[in-house]
């Protein structure tokens, strides 16, 4: 077993429209001002950029994100990560009652030397440190969709 690949699944439960979330999940440099561990998302072109991120635990993840699929029909995003972490990650969007259910994957093996070095005593911590970070996400996400 390779401690330092990682697949993630979060979903997200958000009371707005569909087309509403995937709009504000496609605006990826707009993540800071809703997602608090989301520290800086800056662009590199029209289809790449650069971000930044630090939950709770006290290191910061840098990934360059390239898109690789985007499909507004269907409310997909997928992105290819190479940096800190290196893999994927897809959005996906579904209508549901009372709103919409956006759908995180993510698998990526990390590539930042101390997290290698800490992936199997510290693999628990790494998770939780990733759960926490998307219930946050999740959160700001919809204050930010009900204007609050």
């Amino acid at each position: 077993m390779d401690w330092s690949h990682y697949r993630f699944t979060s979903v997200w439960d958000v009371p707005a429209p569909p087309d509403t979330v995937y709009d504000a999940l496609e605006r990826a440099e707009d993540y800071p001002q809703w997602w608090p561990q989301v520290r800086s998302v800056t662009a590199i072109d029209a289809t790449s950029g650069t971000a930044r991120f630090r939950s709770f635990l006290p290191y910061e993840l840098v990934v360059t994100a390239n898109q690789s699929h985007r499909d507004p029909r269907s409310r997909v995003l997928e992105v290819t990560m190479t940096g800190d972490l290196e893999g994927w990650a897809r959005w996906t969007v579904a209508p549901r009652a009372g709103g919409s259910r956006a759908t995180y994957q993510q698998e990526v093996v990390v590539r930042r030397a101390l997290m290698r070095r800490l992936a199997m005593p510290g693999r628990l911590v790494f998770r939780a440190n990733h759960a926490l970070m998307m219930r946050s996400g999740r959160r700001g996400l919809t204050a930010r969709l009900q204007g609050v």
